[in-house]
């Protein structure tokens, strides 16, 4: 960075002079205006560009995210920290604004008691299964993709992902569970107290299931800690280490996580350090 300093301003300053004020040396200075650059750094140097255009053409309002939507959309090809770490290289800081997460307006009751009391342990398949959604940012806006876990092998046995989070978004995920799993004889069905739950939808729909409902009581997020897990396994080992540019690539990516590397593949603790589907296997036999 001092080099590129002393080249930009040799111009204006004699390169002695500059270099000695940066505490480098001539000769340091032109070996490295004599070697040739990198790609990597030429490539910064043109998102570097584009960048700074997005910064000044927002009236150096835009952050880091809004100005690597402008990024995208001209067809370049970068992540976000990337285009974080060259604003930070011009200067180009706008104020700092969290965003949250996003707001569900549907109302909470305690419509069910928590039945499977932390009880995270089943004797066979489709005694207890349990379920939730999350959140996962593209540059398109949230997907939200919604689970349903049997606690007997860890299997997701259902799930579903959609642009906005309604009823329909967690009945879909459990609807794909009893067609995969057939209708339940005597199954509990836990969950929190969300507003997509405890909705006359869903909670019809586990009705004509013959499903017992059983939730979390409010603020315990233990009371659903296997859910979480999974989640958490979801993000860290997949989703936080990429970037979406849409929707359908995050959706593709999460269906490959679930389907291609967490049923079949990864090997759980729980169990004794084999995959949920392995596991099954090996009970059936």
């Amino acid at each position: 960075m001092r080099f590129d300093f002393v080249a930009k301003h040799r111009v204006v300053w004699p390169v002695g002079l500059i270099c000695e004020a940066l505490g480098v040396s001539r000769s340091g200075f032109y070996a490295w205006l004599s070697r040739p650059r990198s790609q990597r750094s030429q490539t910064d140097e043109v998102l570097g560009t584009l960048v700074r255009q997005s910064f000044i053409g927002s009236d150096r309002t835009y952050g880091a995210r809004r100005v690597w939507h402008d990024v995208l959309a001209l067809g370049q090809s970068c992540g976000l920290h990337r285009v974080e770490r060259l604003m930070r290289l011009q200067a180009l800081r706008a104020r700092p604004r969290r965003r949250g997460l996003p707001k569900d307006a549907g109302e909470r009751s305690a419509i069910a008691s928590n039945v499977l009391d932390r009880q995270f342990q089943a004797d066979g398949p489709n005694q207890k299964w349990v379920a939730d959604f999350t959140y996962i940012w593209t540059a398109e806006g949230w997907l939200y993709a919604a689970a349903v876990l049997d606690l007997y092998s860890r299997r997701i046995v259902g799930w579903s992902m959609q642009e906005s989070m309604t009823s329909q978004l967690v009945a879909d995920a459990l609807m794909m569970a009893v067609w995969r799993r057939g209708k339940p004889v005597a199954l509990l069905h836990h969950s929190d107290q969300g507003s997509q739950y405890t909705s006359e939808h869903f909670q019809e729909l586990l009705k004509e299931q013959g499903i017992t409902c059983s939730m979390s009581r409010a603020g315990e997020v233990w009371d659903n800690s296997a859910m979480e897990s999974f989640f958490s396994s979801l993000k860290t080992e997949r989703t936080a280490k990429k970037v979406y540019r849409s929707r359908e690539q995050a959706r593709a990516d999460v269906f490959d996580y679930i389907e291609r590397f967490y049923n079949p593949t990864r090997r759980h603790s729980t169990l004794g350090y084999v995959s949920p589907i392995d596991f099954e296997k090996a009970s059936e036999a």
